[in-house]
């Protein structure tokens, strides 16, 4: 009796594509692909995707409903008529979100949902010194940006005034369509959804709700920074649309060469030119570094590009502890303009380097004299 009655409906198993055992999630996740599959917003004028799309809803009704299910599993289609099947508007509101995301319309008052978007971060370029960016340093600086109009305190509107209702959508924010026998309703594009429009608009900011402004801001150096780090400053950015909260702000450095000393990393490196005496007998020396000079003992002997390090004397870890090392180069630097004494003296001793020592050193080999 039944079957004779259900020869013209499909299986909803069937339609779904799950087994008669699928869990509702499974029942859910099946009946979520075909809905987007065959929305009519995907198929426009396709008559066969509409009825897949209406198939696959009423299917889902019943099986997501664990009354409903049981019915149909004992008596198929028959046994669920007069159960109070609440049709398409009601399986919209579950998956509003889902159609929403996808093909960009709701179900809803989208009065009651909220707009607040927040403000774009922007950047900002700082060029520095080499000092500055290896001790650190507080610097003001003046930067054009968007602020909040402090006249209609960023709403857009003329103060005194207020919003009006969209003639377009009657204050609903969304706009119902009639397809078939259900409807869809999508996003006003007169009012933007607010439901609301602006009619007087500010004199000073146009109704944006935000002005170009040059500000002054203290930025404070972190001691050790590089070229290309970047220095966040919360809140700093442009304002948030609708009240919402402000972007931030990035400063990115641009760290100039130095004339003496150059960076690898933690670690700075120098070179120091010592005299042929200095390099010859040794000496000490002093070095110039960040923060003042320090001594160093040259010994005898010296050759030119020998090198030697100051521990801790280099720019501090920017992300961590402690500090790097102040590597010194020497470098043998040839007298010129010798006076006749000296260039004598040093042909002297150019001779005595050059003679063979007249002392006989007696050999231990079969021991020779």
């Amino acid at each position: 009796m039944f079957e004779q009655a259900t020869t013209r409906k499909r299986d909803y198993y069937e339609v779904l594509n799950v087994s008669r055992n699928a869990s509702v999630e499974d029942i859910k996740k099946a009946y979520r692909s075909l809905a987007l599959q065959y929305h009519p917003d995907r198929n426009p004028g396709n008559k066969e995707a509409e009825e897949k799309f209406k198939e696959a809803a009423e299917a889902y009704e019943v099986l997501r409903d664990s009354e409903k299910r049981n019915l149909y599993d004992r008596f198929g289609h028959e046994g669920i008529k007069g159960v109070g099947f609440t049709g398409f508007e009601d399986i919209f509101s579950h998956f509003g979100d889902i159609f929403e995301n996808f093909f960009d319309f709701g179900f809803g008052d989208r009065r009651s949902r909220t707009s607040y978007h927040r403000g774009n971060n922007i950047s900002y370029e700082m060029k520095i010194s080499f000092m500055d960016a290896a001790l650190g340093k507080e610097e003001e600086i003046k930067i054009d940006k968007w602020e909040n109009c402090v006249t209609c305190n960023g709403s857009g509107m003329e103060p005194g005034t207020s919003p009006q209702v969209c003639s377009a959508c009657n204050g609903k924010g969304v706009i119902s369509q009639a397809h078939g026998f259900f409807s869809i309703r999508t996003t006003c594009s007169q009012c933007r959804g607010e439901g609301r429009m602006i009619t007087s608009f500010c004199k000073d900011c146009g109704g944006k709700g935000r002005i170009k402004k040059v500000k002054n801001l203290k930025i404070k150096i972190p001691a050790g920074v590089d070229t290309g780090f970047r220095l966040k400053i919360p809140g700093e950015g442009d304002p948030g649309e609708r009240g919402g909260p402000p972007g931030d702000m990035y400063i990115i450095f641009q760290v100039a060469p130095h004339e003496f000393f150059e960076r690898e990393g933690e670690h700075i490196f120098c070179r120091i030119p010592i005299s042929f005496t200095q390099a010859a007998l040794g000496a000490q020396i002093e070095v110039p570094t960040l923060k003042g000079t320090e001594k160093i003992q040259i010994s005898e002997g010296t050759q030119t590009d020998s090198v030697f390090r100051l521990k801790g004397k280099g720019l501090p870890h920017i992300r961590g502890y402690g500090y790097g090392d102040q590597v010194i180069q020497v470098v043998l630097k040839t007298p010129t303009n010798l006076t006749d004494r000296q260039k004598e003296l040093l042909k002297e001793f150019a001779g005595m380097d050059s003679k063979p020592s007249k002392k006989k050193k007696k050999s231990k080999l079969f021991g020779k004299k």
